[in-house]
């Protein structure tokens, strides 16, 4: 499963940043890790430097094998738990993707 990081110019891209979050990811996704190819997060900051709440924005992106992608926003206080909460929706969704393509087997 490759997990690409990106981030606006209001969000430092750190190497320890990425490493943060990719970890976060594989930790909700990882048990479906053979039905996703990549997972593409996209972060945000909505407001730049003015603090005005939940303004830190993730949109994750699931490409499921052999299926239409998944994609999650979250609009949050803070970028890691926008990541969470993404990455959290997306296992549920892929969860839920996954069962119908049990059931319809």
């Amino acid at each position: 499963m490759l997990i690409q990081i990106n981030t606006d110019r209001n969000i430092e891209n750190s190497a320890a940043l990425i490493a943060h979050f990719s970890d976060l990811i594989k930790e909700e996704l990882g048990r479906y890790e053979e039905h996703i190819t990549r997972v593409e997060v996209h972060l945000s900051d909505e407001n730049g430097s003015k603090d005005a709440g939940d303004d830190k924005k993730c949109v994750m992106e699931t490409k499921v094998k052999g299926g239409n992608p998944i994609v999650v926003t979250v609009m949050d206080a803070t970028i890691h738990q926008a990541v969470k909460s993404s990455a959290e929706k997306a296992a549920g969704l892929l969860e839920k993707t996954l069962e119908k393509r049990r059931i319809q087997s």
